[in-house]
């Protein structure tokens, strides 16, 4: 067994313990002989963006400034150009960044005793700044509050180890384990294929540990050394935190491994693509679940409601479950991937399942997104999705009792097709914030065109010659 490399933390100061203050954060500091901490902020594309700073500094000025156009940095790190109003970005106007307590937490792979803590944008004059991914999500989770609903999900995140690779021309290959050779094989839910790299998932749930992640399962998936991490079910901004940290966790463990960890939708052609399942439901105040009737048990029209608001809006957020060019290569058909709006009880070919499980647990399975999805978007553009259906009293078709994947490719099949629906989405843009979905839009198309100036080796290979 590979031995941890940092100091184990004591069982009470591993992760962030009632802090909800600068004094409260000044004491744990000293608790943990902090010395660094890294301010960081989630960008679109759920990049850790920000500063890293000497405790004492964070300790007298704990809000920090950044550019606005960190928001509208392409995944390449370029800029989209704009007209009009927001020429601002490109002046790179200055944001506030004000971190939120709750998130404070250690960084178990960094060499000297370190933390890190998550922030909220805001303008100068105190308005949140709608492009932040954190910000789209509690605008959507304001709309529920004002009804009485709660949303409560679990995500699903699948991904790949990857044995290094240093020259993007060549594909991905799977990394070495304990025994010597790489799999070859599928082995879902093989319980050896997973000891395979024992070592690794042991500094992995240390590491989240010492940061607070509840990891539920780990499972391996279908894919040659694809796993799947379940995490334990609760409130949406909190759960999107836990994924943003585990994704930069597992990235870490692995290269501590000389192998990479990688949550593209598809980062092989032979294999499955990668999926972030959401299961959702929704309680009342009183922690009633209202998908389930009090009395009988049974479903609620308001449960129906929310699976039409998702089979009816879910096209038209595919720009954000799916946010890149490789995004769509895991939507194609016979690829295991759910390639529907169908909705069905426990049919893994719906892109909306729902799972066996009691009245008090009734949920609903989104199977749609991709992991390279930011968890704060897609998170909000499911939520987005459902609350429309609750609010318009949306009808669902009927369950699918079948293969749903015979009635062949409902959802947008590029991601130039998802931009055009997205745009057009007069309810989801009034819900996620036009600032939002503009700066979001041209991002996207930004990143397109980038791709689109990339020769392919599938091109040189068929057409140098050939055409």
């Amino acid at each position: 067994m590979k031995q941890p490399k940092h100091k184990k933390a004591k069982p009470d100061q591993r992760v962030n313990r009632g802090v909800q203050s600068i004094e409260d954060a000044k004491a744990w500091f000293e608790r943990q002989n902090i010395e660094e901490i890294e301010c960081v902020v989630p960008d679109l594309a759920g990049v850790a963006r920000g500063k890293i700073m000497p405790v004492r500094k964070f300790l007298g000025t704990p809000s920090m400034n950044l550019p606005l156009a960190v928001f509208y940095q392409t995944i390449t790190g370029d800029f989209p150009e704009f007209e009009g109003e927001v020429n601002s970005v490109q002046a790179d106007t200055d944001i506030v960044l004000t971190p939120d307590f709750a998130t404070l937490a250690a960084v178990p792979w960094a060499q000297d005793p370190t933390a890190q803590v998550i922030h909220d944008a805001y303008h100068p004059d105190g308005r949140p700044v709608e492009e932040s991914p954190r910000q789209v999500l509690r605008r959507v989770l304001a709309l529920y509050e004002k009804k009485g609903w709660v949303p409560i999900v679990a995500p699903e995140i699948e991904f790949y180890l990857v044995d290094r690779n240093t020259d993007p021309d060549y594909p991905l290959k799977p990394p070495i384990g304990r025994s010597g050779r790489p799999e070859t094989g599928r082995q879902g839910y093989s319980i050896s294929a997973v000891n395979e790299f024992d070592a690794l998932f042991e500094d992995m749930y240390e590491y989240s540990e010492r940061q607070g992640l509840e990891i539920d399962t780990l499972i391996h998936e279908s894919g040659v050394a694809q796993m799947e991490i379940n995490l334990r079910h609760g409130p949406p901004l909190e759960l999107a935190d836990q994924v943003f940290m585990f994704k930069r966790t597992i990235r870490e463990v692995a290269l501590e491994h000389e192998i990479y960890a990688t949550f593209m939708a598809k980062p092989m052609a032979t294999e499955p693509g990668s999926a972030m399942h959401i299961h959702q439901s929704i309680i009342d105040r009183h922690s009633q679940n209202l998908f389930s009737d009090p009395k009988t048990g049974e479903e609620t029209p308001l449960f129906h409601n929310f699976i039409a608001g998702q089979q009816t809006y879910l096209p038209a957020v595919m720009a954000i479950l799916a946010p890149y060019v490789n995004s769509y290569r895991r939507i194609a058909k016979d690829s295991g991937a759910p390639v529907n709006t169908q909705w069905g009880y426990d049919n893994r070919t719906c892109g909306l399942r729902v799972p066996p499980s009691n009245a008090a647990n009734r949920r609903l399975e989104n199977r749609i997104p991709s992991s390279d999805s930011n968890p704060y978007l897609a998170i909000a553009a499911t939520l987005a999705a459902g609350y429309l259906g609750m609010v318009k009293d949306l009808k669902p078709t009927a369950p699918v009792l079948t293969d749903a994947g015979a009635r062949g490719i409902e959802l947008p099949r590029s991601l130039t097709e998802s931009l055009r629906l997205f745009e057009a989405c007069e309810d989801l843009v009034d819900i996620l914030g036009p600032v939002f979905c503009q700066a979001y839009d041209h991002v996207k198309q930004a990143e397109y065109e980038t791709f689109m100036r990339t020769i392919s080796p599938w091109e040189r290979e068929f057409l140098l010659l050939n055409v």
